[in-house]
């Protein structure tokens, strides 16, 4: 199905913001917008609140729509909440290849990880990396799960992105760990492996955070 107009800017805005275009704590002034965009006002209020759902954004009285700001606490309630989605789907993901199921999904996105870091584009690395985490929520076949897990990944995407020069880890690596297994079918090895990526995830994030001056 085509996305409609509302989806097409959410997701250009999404990725302006993501980019550092639309720095954080500044105005999205309406009229500006809709002029840049060449889109009427209709659609652009429609996709504003979809920003704000995902966490990109703020709307605060008198002062309209307001994007989001990064801090350390709210990077640590990010991880607490992934500690428990990510590493759950990891558990049921596993499950569910014990029980038979395909690991293309999981293929492919590990494929687009590893692809990915030659061609040096920080927003599509952390595009990869956050995608990674969304294949395996596919895997478990949970579309529940795959809901609460939107938000998280915007915004795992706009970390990513936003720590990526100062992160000293390798993604690619934490990846083919994971993949491995949850290829096994072993649900306590990818529980182990998921929950030891999250918390290095964390403790590198935190400290690039950090050195940007983030508190």
């Amino acid at each position: 199905m085509p996305e409609s107009l509302s989806q097409q800017i959410y997701a250009t805005l999404r990725e302006g913001i993501i980019r550092g275009e639309y720095p954080q704590g500044s105005r999205l002034a309406e009229q500006r917008l809709a002029e840049k965009l060449d889109v009427s006002r209709v659609p652009l209020r429609e996709a504003v609140p979809l920003l704000e759902r995902d966490g990109f954004v703020e709307t605060l009285p008198r002062r309209g729509a307001i994007v989001a700001s990064w801090s350390i606490s709210a990077t640590k309630d990010l991880f607490d909440l992934r500690s428990v989605l990510e590493v759950g789907a990891t558990v049921h993901a596993a499950r569910r290849v014990a029980s038979g199921a395909s690991v293309e999904p999981l293929a492919r996105a590990l494929k687009e990880s590893e692809e990915s870091v030659p061609r040096g584009d920080r927003y599509r690395i952390a595009i990869a990396r956050s995608g990674f985490s969304d294949a395996i929520v596919e895997l478990t076949g949970n579309a529940l799960m795959a809901t609460l897990m939107r938000p998280l990944s915007g915004r795992m995407t706009w970390l990513y992105y936003l720590t990526s020069e100062l992160d000293g880890s390798d993604p690619v690596l934490g990846h083919r760990q994971l993949y491995r297994a949850i290829s096994s079918g072993d649900e306590r090895l990818a529980e182990a492996v998921s929950y030891a990526r999250v918390e290095a995830d964390r403790r590198d994030s935190l400290k690039a955070l950090a050195q940007i001056g983030i508190e």
